[in-house]
């Protein structure tokens, strides 16, 4: 018997039709199903809600695009178990199996016919000027942002980077991504596309006001601190989520996660190909 949680895009009516096709299947082979109660209720999902905590679970369904996929991760906090992504929606860089193929993704997966994918997570902390504590790690599968919260301004970021000042940035804000990240905001921001099979840090500036404008790619062990300068307020987020307000004097500090978030595949995904598809490419 597995325990199994399902995740799923709120707003798709293919995800509850979805979810309730997967309860029933894994159910009637004898395992484990329940969804988060905020899921279930926004499904219309009656029976399968549940205030169970992601670390019972052995494996997660995700039912949606990169949103979904984002939050489950957010939902696990650093428990590593594996996550099968069904894409209901548009073609997307994690989620990989199709919504015809999900019953059929399941048996190959309780069969033990799949492999695991290690994905490098963010860990990101403030630590605040005055008698505030640092905050608890937050982890961030996609990017760290730090941006203007006034509309109409730039901000000035100091970087620090393995301990030693690099330079102060003039922006409206800065982006630390993973490379699973980098085909995300950092990518609109111009930052080179990196393989998700690499460990690395992506540090890019967002509409800087000065002559350096060039993203650094860095060293997983090069650990990055952006200090908040002047009076300007600075919003923080992760993964698209704002979880913190910035003052002057208040760094963030950011460095690999010692947890990484853990995709199934059911055989060799080609990231290149992805991206190919994604931005309609030709072979000439």
């Amino acid at each position: 018997m597995t325990a199994v949680m399902i995740t799923a895009h709120h707003e798709r009516t293919e995800a509850a039709a979805l979810a309730r096709s997967a309860t029933a299947w894994l159910r009637a082979a004898g395992h484990e199903v329940w969804m988060p109660e905020v899921d279930a209720a926004a499904l219309h999902l009656a029976g399968v809600g549940s205030d169970r905590s992601p670390a019972d679970a052995e494996l997660v369904v995700s039912l949606g695009g990169d949103g979904t996929m984002l939050r489950t991760v957010q939902l696990l906090d650093g428990i590593e178990v594996p996550i099968i992504g069904v894409n209901v929606g548009l073609l997307g860089y994690l989620a990989e199996v199709e919504p015809p193929a999900m019953i059929t993704a399941l048996e190959r997966y309780l069969a033990g016919e799949y492999i695991v994918e290690s994905r490098m997570m963010l860990s990101v902390s403030v630590e605040r000027v005055g008698p505030d504590a640092p905050t608890p790690p937050w982890r961030a599968l996609n990017e760290a942002v730090l941006e203007k919260h006034e509309p109409g301004h730039t901000v000035r970021l100091l970087v620090w980077i393995d301990g030693a000042p690099f330079t102060s940035y003039a922006a409206d804000g800065m982006i630390v991504a993973t490379p699973t990240g980098s085909t995300a905001y950092s990518l609109s921001a111009r930052g080179p596309v990196v393989s998700p099979a690499h460990r690395a840090m992506l540090l890019t500036p967002v509409s800087p006001h000065m002559l350096f404008d060039r993203s650094l790619v860095l060293d997983p062990d090069e650990e990055i601190k952006i200090e908040v300068m002047g009076h300007r307020p600075v919003d923080l987020s992760l993964d698209g989520r704002r979880v913190s307000s910035l003052s002057e004097g208040d760094v963030v500090k950011c460095r690999p996660a010692e947890e990484s978030a853990m995709f199934v595949r059911f055989g060799r995904r080609r990231f290149h190909q992805i991206l190919k598809a994604k931005f309609g490419l030709t072979d000439r």
